[in-house]
């Protein structure tokens, strides 16, 4: 499978899985907000940095837990079965990749399970949050969105196995900063361009379009694999 292909169709998932990210973290969007002074929540221009730092903190998250996984496919590489462990990581990518297509699409909705899975790591976690409460500075606000990327997501499991497939510690980062940067027209909640998306994203023929071409890049990496 082709790496710049792994990466933009991560951008794709991240960009196009708006609706499921505004589920999924609106309500801790909306309670960040809430948690600042008055006066910053009146002003766009004082809140803008926080936003930036839960986001910021976010994707850096996201580009850990890439770079852990990548880590862990780069020791699988490594064993005497090298081939077959490739092929294996590169099929396993492509049959994630259409299933979030299929869930992207609204077709299937399997990958919900996956969150059920990350309930345990995240009750852990979430207490730890609590000491930077309420948030006052950038630095803060960047700590609370590292923890944020841990917040059960099937999406966000699945990229982490597609993260796994690149075999390297910088690839699978790339592909969590890749697919973080595609939640964040949705996720930073300002602007037109986050509005536009997130009005863009509930469209279900757009959502449908967005599946399609995730899956269609699945079908695609399991033929270049088989062929």
């Amino acid at each position: 499978m082709n790496p710049l292909g792994i990466y933009l169709t991560a951008l794709l998932v991240g960009l196009l899985g708006g609706v499921h990210c505004l589920t999924m973290c609106g309500g801790l969007v909306s309670s960040l907000t809430l948690g600042t002074d008055a006066r910053t929540r009146r002003d766009p221009w004082r809140l803008l940095p926080l936003q930036l730092g839960y986001n910021l903190g976010r994707i850096l998250g996201y580009g850990f837990g890439g770079a852990l996984v990548g880590g862990l496919g780069a020791v699988l590489l490594q064993l005497d079965t090298l081939q077959i462990v490739q092929r294996a990581l590169y099929g396993l990518a492509a049959v994630m990749m259409i299933l979030l297509g299929l869930y992207l699409g609204g077709w299937w909705r399997i990958l919900r399970l996956t969150e059920r899975l990350g309930l345990g790591l995240w009750r852990r976690l979430e207490p730890l949050t609590r000491r930077w409460l309420p948030v006052r500075r950038v630095t803060q606000a960047v700590v609370i969105g590292f923890f944020w990327a841990w917040i059960p997501c099937g999406l966000v499991y699945s990229m982490l196995i597609t993260a796994m497939s690149t075999g390297s510690v910088g690839g699978g980062a790339l592909v969590m900063v890749a697919f973080g940067a595609g939640t964040l027209p949705n996720l930073l909640g300002i602007g037109l361009l986050a509005g536009a998306a997130a009005r863009l994203a509930e469209q279900p023929r757009v959502r449908q379009s967005a599946g399609l071409i995730v899956v269609a890049c699945g079908v695609y990496g399991l033929w270049q694999l088989f062929s």
